[in-house]
């Protein structure tokens, strides 16, 4: 007897090949993506159950108002206590969303990532066509100077972090509630989108603006929804799969084949106990490298 999971897993796979179609008629793609393509990677969402908004910041103060211009300038000390421990995550790794997004961009059909996340995961798996909508907490300057500093700087600082050359305040190169985003990386963002043939959006509820508006630039029917929770766009676009980002992306983007070369064919002289050891070897490489 068929069991709902059996059901599931059938509408999924389906929708997988739809995506997979969709990607393969498509030479202009764009990739839209939120704080729920880091997830698998460990890093915390800000709206969900376990989200950043909804954890105990251990503070009298909330997390939405701890990460917004006017809290920064008044309570800074606050503010990097805060920073530090939950918007800094210098050992997470790409995931499979980000590894699938290089394999499209290396096919040539992806015309550009647009992310709202700041962690530079997209840029550490290897993409080359990121625009990020909020900075990087990489990326660090001070206020007074504008002397330039990495993400370690700011972590190995007791309390806040200043300048070596002047003293001031150094502060990480994101967008705070309160703040305007670049106003060049919206124009590069719209202009990618109305030039696409394809926007696939993942891993964003479509709440925060202005790229919750994004889509608007393109034809519905162009559009593809992929996240755990529903979307106001979820209706509207041509598909839509409630599944994890890094699952469907990773399933829908074709890994490269390794090509068989004359070591696999031909027989090798080497002893038994070498050529295990040698086996050993080629896991561990590429281990390191999936």
């Amino acid at each position: 007897m068929e069991t709902r999971q059996d059901r599931y897993s059938g509408a999924k796979e389906k929708k997988i090949q739809q995506l997979k179609q969709l990607i393969d008629e498509s030479s202009q793609i764009v990739f839209l993506g939120g704080a729920g393509v880091s997830t698998e990677s460990g890093i915390p969402d800000f709206r969900s159950g376990e989200g950043i908004f909804n954890q105990d910041s251990g503070l009298e103060y909330r997390p939405v108002d701890i990460i917004s211009h006017s809290f920064f300038i008044e309570h800074p000390d606050v503010f990097f206590d805060f920073y530090k421990k939950k918007l800094c995550y210098p050992k997470a790794k790409p995931n499979r969303a980000h590894k699938a997004l290089v394999r499209l961009e290396k096919t040539g059909k992806l015309r550009s990532i647009i992310t709202q996340n700041v962690d530079n995961l997209h840029q550490s798996a290897g993409s080359l066509k990121t625009i990020e909508l909020h900075g990087s907490v990489y990326r660090n300057y001070c206020l007074s100077c504008g002397a330039k500093y990495d993400l370690s700087f700011v972590l190995e600082s007791e309390g806040i972090p200043k300048c070596t050359a002047c003293g001031g305040m150094v502060r990480p190169d994101i967008v705070l509630y309160e703040e305007h985003l670049n106003h060049a990386n919206i124009d590069r963002a719209v202009a990618d989108i109305e030039k696409a043939d394809l926007l696939i959006i993942g891993g964003t509820s479509l709440t925060v603006y202005p790229a919750a508006t994004f889509a608007q630039f393109l034809p519905h029917d162009r559009v593809v929804i992929i996240n755990k929770s529903s979307t106001y766009l979820d209706l509207q676009a041509m598909l839509t799969i409630h599944d994890s980002i890094g699952s469907v992306l990773d399933a829908s983007i074709p890994k490269k084949k390794r090509q068989k070369s004359s070591a696999d064919t031909i027989p090798n002289p080497i002893s038994d106990s070498s050529s295990e050891a040698s086996d050993e070897d080629n896991n561990l490489i590429e281990g390191e490298t999936t």
